[in-house]
C-alpha cells in the first residue's frame, strides 16, 4: 500500500490501530546517515516511546561529529559495532521502519538481515523508484525531507500534539540540512509553514544552525582549500567538479562528514549548472561521488545511468572502482552526450 500526501482513511486507521498496543519497534536510517536520516529517525523514535513502545533505533554505521547533539542520539546503536546485538532486536521486531531510503542495499551490511527480518515494514522517504518491501509506503518525492514526511505523518495520526521541543529540533535538523538551509527548490510554502510550527514547539533555529554548521576544525578548513584549489571548471558543459585524493584527505586529519557541501562549491559559479565531486576511499576500493543541479538537469538520471547512485533531481550520489584519474576521465567524457541538456 502506498501511502502519499492524501493518505486514505483506512490506512490512517489501520496505522493507528498498530500503534495502539505497545510493540518491538526498530527504525533504521541509510548507510552513512546524514541530518535527515538522524533528525527523522530521533524524531520518530521519541514520538513512539512516547506512546509506549519499545523503541530502538540502529543505524547501519557512524556520522559525523556534527550530528552527535541530537536529542536521543546517543542511544542509537551501530550496526558495525553491535552485530549481533543489532541482528536479535531486528530479528525480535514488530515493526520496522526504514526511513530516507527505499532499497536494502543501501543499509550496507544490514542488508540480510533486514531481508531476513519476519517484522512488518513501513517506509518514509521522499527519494524516487521506491521498493516494494514494506506493508506501507509513504513515498513523495515532492517533499524537501524526511523529517518533514514523519511531520505530516505524525499530523495524520493526529498527533501533532505529541511534538516535544526535543522532537521539534530533530525534524527541523533533518529539513534544514536536506534543503541546503532553505534554498532548494524542495523548500515550499508549506516546507516554512511546518518550519514555524517547529519553532513555535521549541525548535531553536539559531542554536541548530550553530551547532550543524559553526563547527570547522582547522584541518577541516584546510582540507575546504585543497577542494577549493583542485576545483576544475568545464565552461562548454557549464560544469564543475573537484577531486580529493585519500593522500590528500590523510594529511588533513580527515573525518567523517568533512566534505559536507564541498561539491556545491563548484554549483555556485556563475554560469555552472552541474557540480561533481570524487572522493577516494581506498578502504573501499571506490570513489565515492556527490552530484548536484540547478533547474532541469536530473543527476539522478545521471547517476543511475552511470555511477551506480541515485537520489533526486538536483542532489544524488554514486560511486566508481576505477581509479580517481579514470573516474574523472570517464566523467568527462560523458558530458558530450548531455551538452544540449547542460546548455539550455
Amino acid at each position: 500500500m502506498y501511502i502519499r500526501d492524501l493518505m486514505s482513511t483506512s490506512e490512517i486507521r489501520e496505522i493507528k490501530e498498530l500503534l495502539k498496543t505497545p510493540k518491538k519497534i526498530v527504525i533504521v536510517p541509510h548507510r552513512n546517515p546524514d541530518g535527515d536520516a538522524i533528525g527523522s529517525t530521533t524524531a520518530l523514535h521519541q514520538y513512539l516511546t512516547g506512546l509506549g513502545h519499545e523503541s530502538v533505533i540502529i543505524a547501519p554505521n557512524d556520522y559525523p561529529n556534527f550530528l552527535k547533539w541530537i536529542p536521543t542520539e546517543s542511544s542509537i546503536i551501530k550496526y558495525e559495532n553491535e552485530v549481533e546485538k543489532a541482528k536479535e532486536i531486528i530479528a525480535a521486531a514488530d515493526i520496522i521502519f526504514t526511513l530516507d531510503f527505499n532499497h536494502f542495499s543501501r543499509t550496507g551490511m544490514m542488508e540480510e538481515a533486514l531481508k531476513e527480518a519476519k517484522g512488518m515494514y513501513i517506509m518514509i522517504d521522499h527519494h524516487q523508484a521506491p521498493d516494494d518491501y514494506a506493508a506501507y509506503t509513504y513515498s513523495d518525492t515532492s517533499m524537501s525531507s524526511t523529517c518533514q514526511m514523519v511531520y505530516h505523518f505524525i499530523e495524520k495520526l493526529d498527533d501533532l500534539a505529541c511534538i516535544t521541543p526535543e522532537m521539534a529540533t530533530s525534524i527541523y535538523v533533518g529539513i534544514m540540512t536536506d534543503t541546503g538551509s532553505f534554498r532548494f527548490r524542495s523548500t515550499t510554502s508549506t516546507t516554512h509553514r511546518v518550519i514555524a510550527d517547529l519553532i513555535d514547539r521549541g525548535a531553536d533555529n539559531t542554536q541548530i544552525h550553530q551547532n550543524i554548521y559553526d563547527t570547522n576544525t582547522y584541518s577541516r578548513l584546510q582540507l575546504q582549500g585543497v577542494a577549493l584549489k583542485n576545483l576544475k571548471v568545464l565552461p562548454e558543459y557549464r560544469t564543475a567538479y573537484i577531486t580529493l585524493s585519500q593522500e590528500e584527505l590523510d594529511s588533513h586529519d580527515f573525518k567523517k562528514g568533512d566534505t559536507e557541501g564541498f561539491v556545491n562549491f563548484g554549483l555556485s559559479l556563475e554560469g555552472i549548472i552541474f557540480a561533481a565531486i570524487f572522493i577516494e576511499n581506498k578502504g573501499e576500493g571506490i570513489i565515492k561521488i556527490s552530484l548536484r543541479s540547478k533547474g532541469d538537469f536530473s543527476v539522478n538520471e545521471f547517476s543511475r545511468a552511470h555511477f551506480s547512485g541515485g537520489g533526486h533531481n538536483n542532489a544524488a550520489g554514486g560511486k566508481s572502482e576505477l581509479s580517481i584519474e579514470e573516474t574523472v576521465d570517464k566523467f568527462i567524457s560523458i558530458l558530450p552526450t548531455y551538452k544540449t541538456q547542460l546548455s539550455k
